[in-house]
Formats: C-alpha cells, structure tokens, sequence
C-alpha cells in the first residue's frame, strides 16, 4: 500500500445496541468500493472504503475459511487489526461478537473511512473499537513501552490481524515486533496473509503454524501456540 507517514491520530468508538434488519445496507460516504461482511449480526452489509493506492480487503473465501477456523475463539475476544486497510478482518470480528477490535492503519485516507463506517455501524453495548493512524512497527513500540511500565492501558490481545502489504514482504519483521510486544494473551492466535509461503516463516517456540491455506496467490494461516 502507499503510505505517507502524517500526525498520529487515536480514536475511540463505543455505540449503544440498535436493531438490525438484517437488510443489506449501504453505509458510509468514502470512496466508490465496498466489501461485503459475510457473517454475524451485520452479514450481508456492504461497507464502503476509500481508494488508496494497493489497499486490497481479504477476499471473502478466505475471511469466510478464516473465521470457520476460528469459531469460538472470537466470541468476546480482544482484537488487534494490524495494517487495517479497510478494516475488513476487524470489522468481521466486531460482526461475530469480538469484545473489542484496534485498528492500527498508516494511511490518513484510510483511516478516516473506517472511523466513518465505525460510527455507522450499530456495535452492542458491550463492544467497542478504536483506530490508530500510525504504522504498525511503531504501535507495537508503544504498547512495549506501556507494558514494560506495567501501564494498565497495555491491553493483551486474543487475536491478532496481520496482513502487511505485500510488495514491501513485512511479515517476519512484523512478527519478531509482535512476540517481543507484550501485547499477546496467553492463548492468543495470529491470522496472516502474505504472497509467499508461510512455511518459511521463523517462529519462536512455543509458537507454530496452526492452519494454513491457499487461494490464489495468497497464503493465509494462523499461528498458535
């Protein structure tokens, strides 16, 4: 994706619950796109996203095999949406009854779109979400910094979102972050999605690769311990 380093910017999102027709249902002004959210309380919802240069959503077959995997495990999870894009991963957790999502994006535009569609979307009374403009790199840096302090606001994560751009082949780097942030629970797991095989990838033990797929080009899996 292309990216332009700009002012940090943190935003909070926390909406009472409201009906649901189940109706698809357009919503949000950015940008021309949308994805589609396939399961949960907002299936069938088309959400709008910005253009931004290389910002691709997770195709709906492999969000649809991802969450199959997970099940249960997202029900009243804490998530972290690591290079969020459009939110696409987040948002699907969020309509599957996941406690709270942090999307963490770079891009202003970005961002932008999915604190619009955050505000929209009808989120129950015990869900809540927030979104970071920064890069991911320096997100885990910070919530090192808080949970070496023993700083209450260290939130650990359950579920872990990662999908970097692949023309810049971040995903080892973004790992080791990861392990050494302090910000995984003790039972947490990681999707990741990337052009190469996930094979390769160096994992610290006890963590291995769980599950693993191909559809296309993309390789996606998730790791746990």
């Amino acid at each position: 994706m292309a990216r332009k380093p700009s002012s940090k910017s943190l935003f909070f999102n926390r909406v009472g619950k409201q009906g649901n027709s189940g109706k698809v249902v357009e919503i949000g002004q950015a940008g021309r796109q949308s994805l589609r959210i396939i399961g949960g309380q907002w299936r069938g919802r088309r959400v709008p996203f910005a253009t931004v240069a290389g910002l691709r959503p997770t195709q709906d077959r492999v969000r649809e095999t991802v969450f199959n995997w997970l099940a249960g495990p997202v029900v009243a999870a804490n998530c972290l949406d690591l290079f969020a894009g459009t939110g696409a991963l987040g948002l699907e957790a969020l309509s599957r009854g996941a406690k709270h999502v942090s999307f963490v994006d770079l891009s202003n535009v970005a961002t932008t779109a999915l604190k619009d569609n955050l505000n929209q979307l009808p989120l129950a009374a015990d869900q809540s979400s927030c979104v970071a403009q920064m890069s991911g790199f320096e997100w885990l840096r910070n919530h090192a910094s808080l949970a070496a302090a023993a700083d209450p606001t260290s939130k650990q994560y359950d579920l872990i979102f990662l999908d970097p751009p692949f023309a810049l082949a971040l995903m080892q780097d973004m790992l080791d972050a990861l392990f050494a942030s302090g910000c995984l629970a003790p039972n947490a797991m990681i999707y990741v999605e990337q052009a190469q095989p996930l094979k390769d990838l160096a994992l610290p033990a006890p963590w291995k690769l769980h599950r693993n797929k191909k559809a296309g080009q993309v390789h996606y899996g998730l790791i746990s311990q």
